[in-house]
């Protein structure tokens, strides 16, 4: 399947169950899933789908990831109210990886601030770029 869609010319369409079949989920059920402020390309987080979050992401164009930690969805802005709209839903080349590009109420990361990617590694070091919010 992804081998088709590398040789597909632009605007060519695939049935999406055709193409989720082919999606090489981790053992786990999972993909990585990158996402982004779609008007900046600011990138905010790094979390993981099964089929079910991807799906409802889908359904309700509101960003749902799967929670390894908690071991169930997690339904972004549930009781943070820092949602994440989503616009547009990429998949990689290899169907390996999900990018999400959406319109960020208030923080994504959980310590309040704007974005995950927080700690600078500079040399030795890590600096880190911003202060922590009000964590809901």
């Amino acid at each position: 399947m992804f081998l088709e869609l590398e040789r597909a010319e632009a605007g060519s369409r695939f049935p999406l169950n055709d193409v989720l079949s082919q999606i090489p989920w981790s053992p786990q059920g999972l993909i990585a899933a990158i996402t982004l402020q779609h008007d900046s390309g600011e990138v905010l987080m790094l979390a993981w789908m099964n089929e079910e979050a991807l799906r409802e992401t889908l359904e309700t164009q509101r960003a749902c990831y799967w929670s390894r930690s908690r071991k169930g969805l997690w339904r972004k802005g549930e009781t943070s109210g820092n949602v994440q709209h989503v616009k547009e839903i990429r998949l990689d080349c290899d169907g390996d990886a999900l990018m999400l590009l959406v319109d960020q109420v208030g923080a994504a990361c959980h310590t309040g601030r704007r974005s995950c990617f927080y700690n600078i590694i500079e040399g030795d070091q890590i600096v880190v770029s911003s202060s922590p919010g009000r964590v809901a």
